[in-house]
């Protein structure tokens, strides 16, 4: 599944982790000192709004950087172990992690803009302020929200064009992998359809379940800091009183709860997943099978197959239920929950409309982000039968036993 598209898998992984963590402690060690060599200034007073966002020397120098180990790295593995897909299971796999950074950070650059666009409306609708609000300030500020969104539209359709071409890559590798080993592998019970479909499917959804944590991992790193911020506008939470940086401890905890939850109940529905792609190959394999044997795909035959693949679907079923249960519950107090902590501090008129639209977003941000398992479970329990599924290709690759779950009927 990986070897076929990355490098030696026994090494490249685990190069992968050692390079990015010295590219990361080198930066946030040295960026200070690096930009200082070079004349750039690595902190601002104040959040730039609009488009100065990305183009402040911290950023400058963040593109260089990240140019710089990208080559390197790349360089390395281009002359250690060439490999046919190096372009794509590399360069391609950077240039996706780079957007999607850079997607956060358009995330971020709005959330930045949202405190002076609020504070404006709100002095606006006020009639009693002294202070006036000219429709060119909203303008202005609408303009610049603009800019970023333009941004945002662009990276979002690049972003799109070269996952669609890396995921097709990648299943081109596989597929080739495979069916160059099709003796080995043919027996096994939906063998083609594992090729031809699992493949694509095991590919797609890799590479979304990927960029999603990426982008998680990547915007608790932007949003921790300013909800570790803002924090110092809530001095209480309901029921527990003043705790230190409230935000930020409420939207850890809660998140953590959720992912608990739904891991627990959704435990049995990667198995059910797995053999409901079993009965469904073997009913789908006997009808073709009857297409041109006369002998085969008899009413009996049939009626037997349909039957299991009924009786999954039906246990499938009802295990769905509690588990949709506990997930649109959560989902639907997670819709209110920010609302619920911040009423002592709406009440006695603390924060400004600018300041609680920041909270909202950035506890939004981090919360869905520690909630990345919540989210993308449903997605988690295909892929992980999917994986099992090809897992078998691999084991009769190697002469060894099948798993047990492919031993055993459904």
């Amino acid at each position: 599944m990986f070897k076929s598209f990355f490098p030696d898998s026994r090494w490249f992984w685990p190069s992968v982790i050692v390079w990015a963590t010295i590219c990361c402690g080198a930066w946030f060690e040295f960026s200070t000192a690096i930009g200082a060599v070079f004349g750039l200034t690595m902190t601002e007073k104040a959040p730039v709004i609009g488009l100065g966002h990305f183009v402040t020397d911290s950023f400058k120098l963040f593109y260089a950087y990240y140019a710089l180990s990208v080559a390197l790295f790349a360089l390395f593995w281009f002359q250690f172990k060439p490999s046919r897909w190096q372009w794509w299971s590399i360069l391609g796999s950077a240039f996706i992690l780079f957007s999607t950074y850079y997607s956060v950070q358009v995330a971020v650059a709005i959330n930045n803009w949202r405190r002076p666009f609020f504070d404006t409306v709100q002095v606006a609708l006020n009639q009693n302020a002294s202070q006036k609000v000219s429709p060119l300030e909203l303008y202005q500020l609408i303009v610049q929200f603009a800019e970023v969104a333009f941004i945002a539209v662009t990276m979002f359709v690049l972003t799109k064009f070269v996952v669609s071409h890396y995921i097709f890559r990648w299943r081109t590798a596989m597929n080739d992998y495979y069916t160059s080993q099709w003796s080995q592998i043919r027996h096994i019970e939906g063998a083609s359809q594992r090729v031809q479909e699992d493949t694509m499917r095991f590919a797609t959804i890799m590479e979304d379940l990927g960029v999603k944590m990426v982008d998680a991992i990547m915007t608790l790193f932007a949003f921790l800091p300013i909800l570790w911020g803002l924090s110092q506008y809530v001095s209480e939470l309901p029921i527990v009183g003043a705790i230190p940086y409230p935000l930020f401890t409420a939207a850890i905890i809660w998140s953590l709860f959720g992912t608990s939850l739904l891991a627990v109940v959704g435990i049995k529905l990667p198995g059910l997943y797995f053999k409901n792609q079993r009965v469904e190959a073997a009913y789908r394999k006997e009808l073709v099978y009857g297409e041109d044997n006369h002998a085969r795909a008899q009413p009996a035959t049939l009626k037997q197959l349909y039957a299991e693949v009924r009786h999954n679907y039906f246990v499938m079923y009802f295990h769905y239920v509690y588990f949709n249960v506990a997930r649109s519950l959560y989902i639907q107090a997670d819709n209110i929950f920010v609302f619920v902590i911040l009423v002592p501090t709406i009440a006695v008129g603390k924060i400004t409309f600018g300041i609680l639209q920041q909270i909202l977003t950035a506890f939004s941000e981090v919360s869905n982000s520690f909630q990345y398992l919540v989210n993308s479970w449903a997605t988690i329990i295909e892929l992980l039968s999917i994986y099992k599924r090809l897992h078998s290709f691999e084991a009769a690759i190697k002469n060894e036993a099948l798993p047990e779950i492919e031993q055993t009927t459904a």
